[in-house]
């Protein structure tokens, strides 16, 4: 069985405007049944961010603030590191940990958004399928 990330990511990305309410983004997130989204370039944001519901428990929750008052660029994170689609998932795993992070968006040769792969998704890959000792 591959284990590449082509192979194991979810597609297509679901991407939300800097300028939306986190509201939006929240209600967007959960009708999708997804833990977090892309947020899209635009003039004011140069460059990919991302928007998860670890970000929603700390910045909203957490800090009691009103998700229909305050917008998804005051609380994403970014810039983005962006995964291939030829990575093996021990390499995307490596880059989750050594960044701490749960999501990264895939992005084939020209920098387009393909996917985007989880912690969870590498959890499912290696229970539908199991693990060699020499999968790298």
């Amino acid at each position: 069985m591959p284990h590449l990330v082509r192979d194991w990511m979810s597609s297509p990305v679901v991407v939300v405007d800097p300028d939306s309410s986190v509201s939006y983004a929240l209600t967007l997130m959960r009708r999708r049944r997804i833990h977090s989204a892309v947020v899209a370039i635009t003039d004011k944001n140069p460059s990919y961010g991302i928007i998860t519901s670890t970000d929603i428990r700390d910045k909203i929750v957490g800090e009691g603030r009103n998700p229909a008052e305050t917008t998804v660029r005051e609380i994403m994170s970014g810039p983005l590191i962006l995964a291939s689609p030829d990575w093996t998932l021990m390499q995307c795993s490596q880059v989750m940990q050594e960044n701490r992070i749960h999501h990264l968006p895939v992005a084939d040769e020209s920098g387009s958004l393909i996917g985007l792969i989880s912690a969870t998704d590498i959890f499912m890959a290696v229970e539908e399928s199991g693990w060699e000792e020499n999968d790298q």
